[in-house]
């Protein structure tokens, strides 16, 4: 196949992911709509879609794929030293909203975002179906320094874009998400494409054979669990620093700060 599949309207058919295009790498259809039963339908096949806002909704299901294994995300030297140094906490689907409208607005060099106004009512809206999901730095007052939002499906959690207000906002909401998830039995955390920054966290790659395998293991199956667990955790925090304790164990050892 040389171009990629028109969807019709019944949301929950999409060609098998093998007729992809390598070129671009992972184009598999066009068309169709954002609607939730849509959008589930596409993340329960490990596709996502992706386009700007002079084009139709493509869908995408690259190979390979880049994912984060639960509690494997990297803590550097740095990062720790950085919360010796703040107050910082997590939390799970406090505003959702704000951290995909601060994820919506274009990084530095960049003249657009992929996220559109479409896309992003339709996260918001698959928010309040309890499917997407936000994570969030946030400093000692609780305002909202950076995190990510994504989709959870069964034990996957599919990440969709991060953002940082501070140095290393969003770090720390990856890392202690990615511990988070492996005390509570997520399978797989997918970053969908292959980026460097991601590599020095971790990430490694997979193939799609293997992301399905690991959805068609953990999606449908334990999809109640999961939507429990996520109703339970909203507006909860999973971590927080502690910079008295760290400083009294600091003095204890005679180290400085």
């Amino acid at each position: 196949m040389d171009q990629p599949i028109w969807l019709n309207e019944d949301p929950n058919l999409f060609p098998p992911t093998e007729l992809a295009l390598q070129e671009p790498n992972g184009l598999l259809a066009v068309g169709g709509d954002l609607s939730p039963e849509r959008l589930m339908a596409a993340y329960s096949r490990g596709i996502f879609p992706w386009f700007d806002d002079d084009q139709p909704i493509l869908w995408w299901t690259p190979e390979p794929r880049m994912v984060f294994k639960p509690g494997q995300v990297h803590h550097s030297k740095s990062l720790k030293k950085h919360l010796r140094k703040h107050t910082l906490s997590v939390t799970i689907d406090r505003d959702f909203e704000a951290v995909i409208q601060h994820c919506q607005q274009p990084r530095a060099g960049q003249d657009g975002t992929w996220i559109t106004e479409e896309m992003q009512a339709a996260y918001i809206e698959l928010h309040r179906c309890g499917i997407a999901h936000s994570v969030e730095t946030r400093d000692a007052q609780g305002t909202l320094m950076g995190g990510f939002y994504g989709v959870g499906i069964g034990g996957i959690f599919f990440g969709e874009s991060m953002f940082s207000l501070h140095t290393n906002a969003s770090k720390v909401a990856i890392t202690q998400f990615s511990d988070w998830a492996q005390t509570q039995g997520f399978a797989l955390i997918d970053c969908q494409v292959d980026n460097p920054h991601l590599s020095t966290l971790g990430g490694e790659l997979i193939s799609r054979k293997q992301l399905e395998t690991t959805i068609s293991q953990h999606g449908a199956s334990e999809f109640e669990h999961f939507q429990r667990l996520w109703q339970q955790m909203r507006g909860q925090c999973i971590y927080k620093s502690d910079i008295k304790r760290e400083c009294a164990q600091q003095m204890s050892n005679g180290v400085s700060l």
